[in-house]
């Protein structure tokens, strides 16, 4: 059974909380007003598409035998702030901890996936969700598919601190394929 702990609970929740925070402010041009009005669709899409993701590498970790969770990091976190004031979003608050014998190449690459993986299924849900749901409900799905195919992408730059480095390393072919399911995930959104 999958447990969280009351800190690892308030860590996600603060989190969300201030991720969809910043992105309601810089969807909304930076308008104070129209950042309340926006950030209960950025909880569902933004905030959604970070709990799932982290949660993926925590239920994946667990699956092979590690004990994991998820730990904000303050200052991440006020970089996002920080970024958003100048009208972009850089995001780093926090991970998930994965503790335990050594953790295998293979293994860790598949821990990484998770991630990425639940970020481009959330895209493929809310991107068939914005063609039925009407109007206003519409755009909020392409918001989320918007959000979560960048995600996804964002996450899977082959660079150390970065799901995509660990995936890289475990199997370059797999980090193409997820990768380029991203990248055109995210650039046919822009569209």
């Amino acid at each position: 059974m999958v447990r969280f702990s009351r800190g690892e609970l308030r860590d996600i929740l603060v989190s969300m909380i201030v991720i969809a925070g910043v992105f309601a402010y810089v969807f909304s041009g930076r308008n104070i007003q129209a950042t309340v009005i926006l950030l209960p669709v950025t909880v569902l899409t933004v905030g959604l598409g970070f709990v799932l993701h982290e949660i993926a590498h925590k239920l994946t970790a667990i699956h092979y035998g590690f004990w994991a969770e998820y730990r904000l990091w303050v200052e991440g976190l006020i970089l996002a702030v920080v970024t958003a004031y100048f009208g972009f979003v850089f995001a780093a608050p926090g991970a998930v901890y994965i503790h335990g014998n050594y953790i295998e190449r293979d293994v860790n690459g598949k821990i990484s996936i998770a991630g990425p993986l639940t970020n481009i299924a959330l895209a493929i849900i809310f991107l068939m969700a914005s063609s039925v749901l009407p109007g206003p409900l519409g755009y909020v799905a392409m918001l989320g598919y918007a959000v979560n195919s960048f995600l996804a992408l964002f996450n899977l730059i082959p660079i150390a601190v970065l799901d995509g480095a660990k995936v890289f390393r475990w199997n370059p072919l797999i980090w193409l394929a997820a990768a380029a399911a991203a990248f055109t995930l995210t650039f046919n959104s822009m569209f």
